[in-house]
């Protein structure tokens, strides 16, 4: 799997990270619910270099889950990240979601790049052993519905649907 073999090599990490990005992507396929949940595959000349999923959070109503976002060190710098990250927001929001969340551990900095620039917020770190390594976990969050006063004082909810841009 490309997750288990870019981060052993990027951090050191064992094959117990493997094991659990191919337990999501068997949970996913599995038994998913198109309306709500996707997946999605970046190919570069023929070549899949990069993915995310958005899955509903059996937890909690209402929120979604960004789920292992990859890009391959091959295909880096071509804005991948930034166009997967944004696909699975307008996914979510146009699925009627009203917030995202999110675990990742710190030494992933683009990503939390990623994730900072869209607007999520830190709301939890803690630190953890993992993977074979030491590590910082953190939960981010971003709303995806807006409320905004209506007529009379009554609250109306946007929910920010629309499309991406073109490449």
């Amino acid at each position: 799997m490309a997750h288990g073999e870019v981060y052993a090599r990027e951090f050191g990490w064992d094959a117990s990270f493997e094991a659990l990005v191919a337990r999501i992507v068997a949970d996913y396929a599995g038994d998913h619910e198109p309306a709500r949940e996707a997946a999605w595959i970046a190919e570069l000349a023929g070549r899949r270099v990069g993915c995310i999923f958005c899955v509903a959070d059996p937890a909690h109503d209402g929120t979604a889950l960004l789920r292992i976002l990859l890009v391959h060190p091959d295909a880096r710098g071509r804005d991948l990240g930034r166009r997967l990250v944004d696909t699975c927001l307008t996914f979510a929001r146009e699925a009627g979601y009203d917030l995202m969340r999110l675990w990742t551990n710190h030494p992933l900095a683009a990503a939390r790049h990623l994730y900072l620039e869209r607007g999520f917020r830190l709301i939890a770190e803690e630190p953890h052993r993992s993977f074979g390594a030491d590590l910082v976990g953190q939960t981010y969050e971003l709303q995806l519905a807006v409320t905004r006063p209506g007529a009379a004082g009554e609250t109306g909810r946007e929910t920010g649907r629309g499309s991406l841009p073109g490449r």
